[in-house]
């Protein structure tokens, strides 16, 4: 499987409280934005599908505890999969927990956007991004370890400050290849800018919530191709809030 045949897409909401119904409406949104999906399946302990035929009964029980677990659509040779992780006050911005939804699925560029949309809708994220597979080990190369640490990655993008240390959970930690921004997050970074933006806003669509998803580039993000890095590195240098660099 190559680095580009599965999308990954992350979102980071408020952490959730009793049975809210969002881990459900993000699956339901989910389901919408690929028409024929249905995550109606569990993994077991030992690696086993089990089928969960009253799966929205059993999902709301699981939110009364605080979890949303990993669904799947039972298909191994095709597996798309959603999950939520609990992050504790400790690790992220302005001392707030947090849920983190983590989904994966095949790479299909014309749905991407509608599947990232759906999940931060159903969740009430802050931001999130959809990212080839492989996209995490980048980010984690440009993340700031120590104040004296390099200024630049190897791949000569920005050193980015650690998730606790960024003022606002409505700051986004790094850019992707599909970035969602709330409307709050958006007016965070500033974005748009009439007069700067008119690019990326070419690439760029506003949700039904105020929020917007932006694209970088038009092929999923590929750090061995220049343009794409280019368009990174001009997106961080636009967006200087990201990743917690504006006082730096």
């Amino acid at each position: 499987m190559t680095m580009q045949s599965r999308l990954l897409i992350s979102v980071y909401a408020p952490a959730l409280e009793g049975d809210d119904g969002r881990a459900l409406a993000a699956v339901h949104e989910m389901e919408r934005a690929l028409p024929g999906l249905r995550l109606e399946w569990e993994v077991s302990k030992e690696g086993r599908l089990v089928a969960l035929p009253q799966r929205d009964a059993w999902l709301a029980e699981a939110e009364q505890r605080g979890e949303f677990p990993l669904l799947c659509n039972g298909d191994e040779s095709n597996p798309v999969t959603i999950t939520g992780l609990r992050r504790p006050a400790s690790l992220l911005p302005g001392g707030q927990p947090q849920l983190q939804v983590h989904a994966k699925l095949p790479l299909d560029i014309a749905a991407a956007s509608r599947v990232l949309e759906g999940i931060a809708k159903g969740t009430h994220a802050f931001w999130g991004h959809a990212s080839p597979k492989g996209f995490g080990s980048e980010v984690a190369q440009q993340m700031r370890n120590t104040t004296h640490g390099p200024a630049l990655s190897p791949r000569g993008l920005p050193m980015l400050t650690p998730p606790d240390e960024i003022r606002s959970p409505e700051i986004p930690h790094h850019l992707g290849w599909l970035n969602y921004w709330s409307a709050a997050a958006a007016r965070n970074i500033g974005f748009p800018d009439a007069a700067r933006d008119a690019e990326l806003v070419s690439r760029a669509r506003r949700t039904e919530t105020g929020g917007w998803v932006v694209r970088l580039t038009d092929t999923p993000l590929d750090f061995n191709k220049p343009d794409h890095l280019t368009a990174l590195l001009r997106a961080y240098e636009r967006f200087p809030e990201i990743g917690g660099r504006s006082g730096r």
